[in-house]
């Protein structure tokens, strides 16, 4: 990777990590503004409630900017079960491997928390054909699909990955 200046990762979240993140979710044009609102709320529980959340987060800071970031937690009820929640890089600096820098980071931090499997849910349109890509080249197994779960036809693909 070339970009001039080393790629910072930090899980401290702080005041102003919302409007990075809604300016990352927004670029990809994926996601709907219901959506997008999701990712900044999550934001505001984390800086509102701390670690209680349950929501962890890692971002990608470039020459001080926020380009990217993963949003990750325990699943209630659960003894070492993991979702990723998000995972987006901003548009200009997509494919540039740092999803992927990201991804194994995350997967490093879930593990040192005691975490043994990751989940992660997608869509199956077309639009995310490339997101489903990048999961199985990380290493995620599609585990279940959920028929017409978001809308008819565009059914939730679950993918899981086991950390042993």
């Amino acid at each position: 990777m070339k970009f001039g200046m080393e790629i910072v990762l930090r899980t401290e979240v702080k005041e102003g990590d919302e409007s990075f993140v809604r300016d990352i979710v927004s670029s990809s044009g994926f996601f709907s503004e219901e959506e997008v609102q999701i990712a900044v709320d999550l934001v505001r529980e984390r800086i509102k409630n701390g670690e209680i959340s349950g929501y962890h987060f890692l971002f990608a800071d470039l020459n001080g900017k926020t380009i990217g970031y993963t949003c990750y937690g325990r699943i209630p009820g659960t003894l070492c079960s993991y979702d990723l929640y998000w995972i987006a890089v901003k548009e200009e600096y997509r494919g540039r491997g740092i999803g992927k820098i990201l991804i194994k980071k995350t997967e490093e931090l879930i593990k040192s928390m005691g975490g043994c499997r990751i989940y992660i849910e997608t869509s199956s349109r077309r639009l995310y054909d490339s997101t489903r890509m990048f999961y199985k080249r990380c290493g995620y197994k599609e585990e279940s699909i959920l028929k017409d779960y978001y809308s008819p036809r565009d059914d939730k693909v679950i993918y899981v990955k086991s950390l042993s």
